[in-house]
């Protein structure tokens, strides 16, 4: 099988596609990324991806190259190209290639690139049991709302989690829970489902707003808030989010169980929430011909 990918303007395979050596995300990490699950060939939250793409490149000051209207097209031609009915989409988007300077370039082209793979989510003896994780603390930098391909700090805290056997590191700054090293954290105590705030700490996650949301649609008591190491140390329940794990119970923390050990019964009840309300979306857009 032939595995596509899309670059600069065209839809080439995978193992041809090529960028300069002095493309900015190469030289840099000057550049920005989504990562956009795909269900029954139609990707889940789009315009919830397509707009925190177009707030990663506001911030760093590159122009969207394309509006709405166009990333759809160019990424329902992706899942077309590929036979897996659920994906996963990976967009990048660089500043393109300019003589190595610090500065930004004055008139960048950027470097569009995309491709797409079977998209391979939690097994279900994952969401059964749990996983195991560990804590470290949060040493990036201070703009983590940015979905920057600059991550060399997550990826030596996963590394660090898969050194110790675990799926990943949840991360405390100055004593607070800032999330994970890719992806956001949830607190389970009392019933109550607690949240770290949107803030430059954090990615604003899209599987994070899903959970919100249903939380609050349920009438599942809810705080956004700062939340201590002490507090998520003493959770009842812990879960991980992300477009690749979806939701995922963490039970145990640095060898420790978290609660009984087991997932508990709120993180249960938000996974059949999460289930229904992807089933349905998918659904709603097959019969409308739109995209989820």
């Amino acid at each position: 099988m032939t595995q596509y990918a899309f670059l600069n303007g065209s839809f080439v395979p995978l193992e041809q596609a090529q960028v300069s050596v002095l493309d900015r995300g190469f030289i840099f990490g000057d550049g920005v990324y989504e990562v956009i699950p795909v269900y029954g060939r139609r990707p889940f939250r789009l315009q919830g991806h397509l707009d925190r793409l177009g707030r990663s490149l506001a911030a760093i000051k590159l122009a969207n190259p394309w509006d709405g209207a166009r990333w759809r097209e160019l990424i329902v031609e992706l899942i077309a190209r590929h036979p897996w009915q659920d994906q996963s989409i990976y967009l990048q988007v660089t500043r393109g290639a300019a003589p190595r300077n610090h500065a930004f370039p004055a008139d960048p082209r950027p470097t569009v690139f995309m491709m797409s793979g079977a998209l391979k989510l939690p097994s279900d003896a994952e969401r059964e049991n749990g996983v195991a994780a560990i804590s470290l603390p949060d040493f990036r930098w201070l703009r983590c709302d940015i979905k920057s391909i600059a991550l060399l700090g997550n990826c030596m805290m996963r590394q660090a989690a898969v050194e110790a056997g675990c799926r990943e590191a949840v991360l405390f700054r100055d004593g607070w829970l800032t999330e994970g090293a890719a992806s956001n954290i949830f607190v389970v105590k009392a019933g109550t489902l607690l949240a770290p705030p949107k803030d430059h700490l954090i990615l604003p996650g899209i599987t994070y707003d899903v959970t919100l949301e249903l939380a609050q649609r349920h009438g599942l008591p809810l705080e956004v808030r700062k939340i201590s190491e002490a507090e998520t140390r003493a959770a009842d329940e812990l879960w991980l989010s992300s477009s690749s794990n979806e939701i995922l119970p963490i039970t145990r923390l640095d060898g420790n169980k978290v609660g009984s050990g087991m997932p508990g019964p709120v993180y249960r009840q938000m996974v059949r929430w999460f289930d229904a309300v992807k089933a349905a979306a998918v659904e709603d857009a097959a019969a409308a011909g739109t995209h989820v």
